[in-house]
């Protein structure tokens, strides 16, 4: 089997730029909804709507901006979702800074926290998911070492994880087994946003019920119900 890298590393200037997009992207997808969009609830997150997932992205920013800074965060702002985002940005410049910083994992985890929300929010709002991000290559990065780990932690054989992007290898040693997909299904199941039914609807070359156990893990949990969207 041949294993490919799907995305170059994850460089200070890869980060920074993914981080960036997801907040550029969000702006957008906030001013191209509905009036009433900050209502929509969010499928992924239950009992949120868009306006309680922006206010989430400001409230980890300000808790970073807050680390770097050695400023107390404040409250987050009351108002509409277009009305956090600009809180957003304010404080997005000294966090920035730290993401292109020495790499660390915290930085990633933010890179993978934002982009999974983004993700939430095209959900919530009908928009499909992009076919390029810049923070693809990040988030997945993490979401691969959380798969990697839990399978190793349910002591699991490894498996190769393919998109169009290309295949890596969760777990531990050479994998015999295979799950594939579209990238957007496969992220969306690594991140807790996937039933049961929904990741064995992905391509494995196996049955995969023994490895479902290790696509829950640390915040992520595998939902009851289906959630939007299909395997396509």
């Amino acid at each position: 089997m041949t294993i490919v890298e799907p995305h170059p590393s994850g460089s200070a200037g890869t980060v920074v730029a993914a981080y960036r997009q997801v907040r550029e992207a969000t702006a957008r997808l906030l001013a191209e909804a509905s009036p009433d969009a900050d209502a929509l609830p969010v499928a992924h997150c239950p009992d949120w709507t868009v306006r309680d997932l922006v206010a989430h992205l400001v409230e980890v920013c300000a808790r970073v901006h807050g680390r770097v800074t050695g400023g107390v965060p404040g409250p987050t702002p009351d108002g509409r979702a277009s009305e956090l985002f600009a809180e957003w940005e304010r404080l997005s410049g000294p966090v920035e800074e730290f993401l292109a910083g020495p790499g660390s994992m915290d930085g990633h985890i933010l890179v993978m926290d934002a982009f999974t929300h983004e993700l939430d929010l095209r959900q919530a709002l009908g928009v499909a998911p992009p076919v390029e991000h810049p923070a693809l290559p990040v988030a997945s990065g993490v979401l691969l070492k959380g798969l990697s780990a839990s399978l190793d932690g349910h002591g699991l054989p490894p498996l190769a994880v393919r998109t169009e992007h290309g295949t890596v290898v969760a777990g531990t040693g050479e994998p015999t087994v295979t799950v594939a997909g579209p990238w957007h299904e496969v992220y969306l199941s690594l991140a807790g946003r996937r039933s049961a039914a929904q990741i064995r609807a992905l391509r494995w070359s196996a049955d995969p019920g023994r490895w479902l156990p290790a696509f829950t893990w640390g915040p992520f949990r595998v939902p009851e119900s289906p959630v939007a969207g299909s395997v396509a």
